[in-house]
């Protein structure tokens, strides 16, 4: 999860680059769906990653990590119920 730490004016300056962040993971596999928080306060992102460490490599790519416009919480889980669409 991820919570806007500055006005929305100042993230959405880098939006453009949050969203081709958001694609080049969601391209390779890492990320499995993200979407914006409402109300709009941040946003959502289900990666799949090996481990902590790996996840908060790829976050520390994102430009608003990196231009310290939103903080990050990183929740990990163990899925044991899943809907049949998302088989492995």
């Amino acid at each position: 999860m991820l919570q806007y730490i500055r006005p929305v004016a100042a993230v959405e300056h880098y939006m453009e680059a949050h969203t081709a962040f958001l694609q080049k993971h969601l391209n390779s596999g890492r990320f499995i769906l993200s979407g914006r928080r409402k109300p709009k306060s941040g946003a959502v992102i289900v990666c799949n990653a090996s481990s902590r460490k790996e996840v908060e490599e790829i976050m520390s790519e994102d430009p608003l990590e990196k231009y310290q416009l939103a903080l990050y919480e990183i929740i990990e889980f163990e899925p044991t119920k899943y809907a049949n669409t998302l088989e492995k």
